[in-house]
């Protein structure tokens, strides 16, 4: 096996190498994002949970943990447009790191196929300055793919992971708004 992976290095385009380099590091990069932002979405989630279950279950207020509770703090009176920044803020919180998964995803097979075209560029000059065979061919085109295969390998994880913490966001948002409709509801009955 690492003899392979030597060969390979050794006669692989610099291109191929500074391809697959840089999609190492995109999949080192949206990993990292993507386990910081879910486990800190997971733990948001459900603090504002539980602040909407006591609120529910009859509390005067939402727990002095909730991230509206920062808004509410901030003014004499509830209103709309109080809580219509607090869920901005919070859709806003919540949806970091998003964009570099998406960018992520949306590029990584692009870069890959770079990789593998200037790589074919490469067995073809090759072929010309000496007797190319089809065993030539197809080494370097062989050779060639494992570039595309890396960018895809990585957009599949990009494209997964953005569509996990998008949906996590999307939950978080939603128990905001509910607390936020609790809220108003028992402001409107108490006036």
């Amino acid at each position: 096996m690492f003899e392979s992976l030597s060969d390979y290095y050794l006669t692989s385009n610099s291109v191929t190498l500074g391809v697959l380099a840089l999609l190492a590091v995109y999949f080192i990069v949206i990993n990292w994002t993507f386990f910081y932002r879910f486990l800190a979405l997971n733990r948001w989630v459900d603090k504002e949970t539980d602040s909407l279950e006591s609120l529910l279950m009859g509390a005067q207020g939402i727990a002095a943990n909730s991230y509206l509770n920062h808004f509410i703090k901030s003014s004499k009176r509830l209103s709309n447009e109080l809580f219509d920044l607090g869920l901005f803020a919070g859709t806003k919180e919540a949806t970091k790191g998003l964009a570099i998964l998406s960018v992520v995803a949306s590029t990584a097979p692009f870069i890959g196929l770079f990789g593998t075209v200037v790589s074919i560029l490469d067995t073809f000059n090759n072929i010309g300055s000496s007797s190319g065979t089809m065993a030539v061919i197809a080494a370097g085109v062989s050779d060639a793919l494992v570039a595309t295969a890396a960018g895809i390998f990585v957009a599949i994880f990009a494209y997964t992971y953005h569509q996990i913490v998008k949906r996590r966001a999307y939950e978080l948002t939603g128990l905001l708004q509910m607390q936020r409709d609790a809220l108003m509801a028992k402001a409107t009955d108490a006036a």
